[in-house]
């Protein structure tokens, strides 16, 4: 088995892959202060609570966008699974050339999910992805990554009008159903909620009318299902798009190469469950 871990600003997602189904996942609270001692004890928890062995974890992978938590994180894997962990950084094959002008400054979760996308969907596509940030990362039809656009996450911009007005509540974020607020509550969630889903739509209009009309647009993170009810162009959400992409990662590290793979822009699967098309 396959453990897979993306350390993100705000959450941490584990997932356990046997072969290539996931057979399990967890969402955790990303924290700068645990100890190795902390995630490892936690993690085995986790393990024991949905009946795996740790001791059949035969790898580790890690995207990780918090490098102080690496060294804690490859520390944990050697001690409590006596493996050393993968981690996506410069060096690793990932089968996707970045086309950014410098490599290393694109985060290691936008290039798993561009890795995954591509693989599920073909090119050209595009991934949103609603973290701390909403990430927008265009790959061709070669499977290429160009590079994309970043913005504040909706619970940023929901934070930031609560600490910084005197009278404005906090509140969830949702759909209140109409445009016009008759309430407090209601006006700030349509601001977060409209503003957030034609926000999203405009940036995804100006990509398709460079990448082409056929651009496939897929979804995942936290707001990723809420928004794409009211999106017109999100097609696909995928809650595990990033921990399928450590797996294909994973493959391509430690399998030899498929010769017979298929050409570019040509999907070698169909969508697996996690994937949910956007209802029309």
């Amino acid at each position: 088995m396959l453990l897979t871990i993306d350390v993100g600003n705000t959450n941490t997602v584990l997932g356990v892959f046997q072969e290539r189904q996931l057979a399990a996942h967890w969402r955790l609270t990303t924290s700068r202060e645990q100890t190795v001692d902390e995630y490892g004890i936690l993690t085995r928890n986790l393990f024991s609570l949905a009946g795996l062995e740790p001791k059949a974890i035969g790898g580790i992978i890690i995207s990780s966008v918090v490098p102080p938590l690496n060294s804690t994180l490859a520390e944990m894997a050697e001690r409590y699974f006596h493996l050393k962990a993968l981690f996506v950084e410069p060096g690793i094959k990932t089968g996707m050339p970045v086309l950014y002008d410098n490599p290393q400054e694109v985060g290691a979760d936008r290039v798993v999910n561009g890795v995954a996308a591509f693989e599920k969907f073909g090119g050209p596509c595009i991934v949103v992805d609603f973290g701390t940030a909403i990430t927008f990362d265009a790959i061709s039809v070669r499977g290429e990554y160009l590079g994309g656009v970043i913005v504040p996450g909706i619970g940023i911009g929901s934070e930031a009008l609560f600490e910084r007005t005197a009278r404005l509540p906090r509140v969830e974020v949702r759909d209140p159903g109409k445009i016009i607020g008759t309430n407090t509550v209601a006006s700030i969630q349509a601001g977060l909620f409209y503003g957030y889903v034609d926000m999203v739509d405009g940036i995804l209009q100006r990509m398709k009318e460079v990448l082409g009309p056929e651009t496939k647009v897929v979804a995942t993170g936290g707001q990723a299902a809420l928004v794409a009810r009211g999106s017109r162009h999100i097609e696909y959400t995928d809650d595990y798009l990033t921990l399928e992409g450590l797996r294909i990662i994973w493959e391509r590290n430690r399998m030899p190469r498929n010769t017979s793979a298929a050409r570019p822009g040509v999907v070698q699967a169909p969508p697996p469950r996690s994937v949910i098309p956007r209802r029309r």
